[in-house]
Order: structure tokens, then sequence, then C-alpha cells
């Protein structure tokens, strides 16, 4: 199955539960070989493959135990500011987040409520 923003947040955990489990199945390894290696119980491997929630430290280790941990980085590349954004900032570095205060709402705009 295709990872996609139409799942729901407990299939692609299912999904990713299974991804995880052929991993494993490739490299011969049994739960309990991942687990130890990973730094983990056992039972969290267990609930991770099935689908279940887990601390992201555990995904982490057992990403590193599974050999799949390079590929947290095409996952989250690193950001790099825009050529255009860094001559904008002059070089600084942006800390915040904010809104474009430029684009306002089509529309009338602000009303009372008792316009109608």
């Amino acid at each position: 199955m295709k990872i996609t923003t139409f799942l729901t947040d407990k299939a692609v955990l299912a999904e990713i539960g299974q991804r995880l489990v052929q991993r494993r199945l490739e490299l011969q390894l049994t739960q309990a070989e991942v687990a130890d290696r990973a730094g983990i119980g056992k039972r969290t491997l267990e609930r991770i493959e099935a689908g279940h929630s887990a601390q992201f430290a555990s995904l982490i280790r057992i990403f590193r135990a599974l050999d799949l941990l390079s590929g947290l980085e095409s996952l989250i590349p690193e950001a790099t500011p825009r050529p255009m954004d860094l001559l904008k900032r002059k070089g600084k570095v942006r800390r915040r987040a904010s809104r474009d205060h430029r684009s306002k709402p089509i529309g009338k705009g602000w009303v009372w409520g008792d316009e109608t």
C-alpha cells in the first residue's frame, strides 16, 4: 500500500509496521534479535509491527537496527534557505514563521454581522 495523505493515521502506522516486518524478514532476523539490537523490549517491537503508536526514539532505534536510518534523510531533508530569501534577509537565518501581511482575503472583509 502506498502511504498517501488520504490514509488515516492508524492506516499509516499499520503500513509502517508491515514494512518493518518485511525488512526484518529480509534480513532473516527474529523480533527478539531486532529488539536486542535496538535496545528496546520485544513487546515494544511487536506493538510497532502491529501498527500501534510508539515513541519516535524507539522507531529510530529500530531503523538503526534494520539499517534504515539513512532513509530518514530523504524523508525529512535538511532545509536550506532559498538564495532570494538570503538576499532579503541579508544573510540572517530565519527563526520565526509569520503570515504574509500583503495578502488579504478577497471579499467584503470584516462585518458586524447585523447587515444581512
